[in-house]
């Protein structure tokens, strides 16, 4: 802590998902100073397991956060609950960011791990089933889905993508083709030779007697019986925290990022979904190592500079 009453660290990390925490572990592993401030409320809570992650497989998301903390707190990494509302990186001498409780945070580098937000369909009953049978990945519930009735919902042009790789999870796929959305003839020839039905009309609810999904409800009263149900939501991964930092964005709004994960703010970064809304936690997981040791990279070199410029005793006869 400084003369102002503020902590000092080599690193904050603003988001405790899997990318945060593992930026969090590696730079603590390095002997470096790291804080990760998190709210406790990461994207993937709804989903029951974790999936495609080896030694992990099945695991329930946020006993996989609990453990990947507890190890990073073993490297000496400060786990602070709160939320970053405001950040300042000078140009030159430490940043300083702000919790929304009024604690102040000093650091050489900060690591932007706010993840995003997905932006489910309208549909009635859709914030009760996401993440149990209305899902986006089929590589994260296919197993799960596997032989039953399914559909998919045509919300956006990689619909049609997403309902032929459904196609090889079972038999009885239904493509629902919202308004504005038709398949080219193309397409259409790659749904039909893939068994996919296609059945044309806007969606309006997810029946689900008993807590299982049956069927998703047209506008026309037409019912598609399923008991899973795939789709491509939205994501927004605006922040005000971005926007008052300043960062460039990708045209999805996501942070932009060189290779190494620096933003176009000096000395800050970017980890994970807030980066890359694509990024399953495996691959969050393993970008945010590759990030981590670039950034320790740069903080070493910082700390060969700082040494170099300081008055040196003359070296003895």
């Amino acid at each position: 802590m400084d003369d102002t009453g503020t902590d000092s660290y080599d690193v904050v990390v603003a988001g405790g998902g899997i990318a945060g925490l593992t930026t969090a572990l590696v730079l603590g592993r390095g002997r470096r100073r790291v804080a990760v401030v998190d709210a406790g409320s990461p994207r993937n809570s709804a989903a029951g397991h974790v999936h495609g992650y080896p030694g992990r497989e099945g695991m329930p998301p946020r006993d996989l956060i609990a453990e990947v903390r507890r190890e990073a707190a073993g490297y000496g990494v400060q786990l602070v609950r709160g939320t970053v509302a405001s950040a300042q990186v000078p140009d030159a001498g430490p940043g300083e960011v702000r919790l929304e409780d009024g604690r102040r945070l000093a650091f050489r580098h900060l690591v932007l791990a706010t993840g995003l937000r997905d932006v489910i369909p309208d549909l009635a009953g859709a914030a009760e089933r996401w993440g149990r049978d209305l899902l986006q990945c089929p590589y994260c519930h296919g197993w799960e889905t596997a032989d039953r009735p399914l559909a998919v919902l045509g919300t956006a042009e990689s619909s049609i993508q997403q309902a032929l790789l459904v196609s090889t999870l079972s038999d009885d796929v239904t493509l629902i083709v919202q308004p504005g959305l038709e398949p080219d003839a193309e397409a259409l020839d790659k749904l039909q030779v893939m068994g996919v039905d296609v059945v044309r009309g806007a969606a309006r609810a997810l029946k689900a007697p008993n807590d299982a999904l049956a069927a998703v409800v047209l506008e026309d009263g037409r019912e598609v019986p399923c008991e899973a149900v795939f789709c491509e939501p939205g994501a927004d991964a605006s922040s005000a925290l971005v926007e008052d930092l300043g960062c460039a964005l990708n045209e999805d709004g996501t942070i932009d990022t060189n290779s190494l994960g620096a933003t176009s703010v000096s000395r800050v970064w970017a980890a994970g979904n807030a980066a890359d809304p694509a990024r399953q936690v495996v691959t969050a997981a393993g970008d945010a190592y590759r990030m981590a040791v670039s950034l320790n990279a740069i903080l070493l070199q910082e700390d060969v500079a700082e040494r170099l410029a300081a008055p040196r005793q003359p070296a003895a006869p």
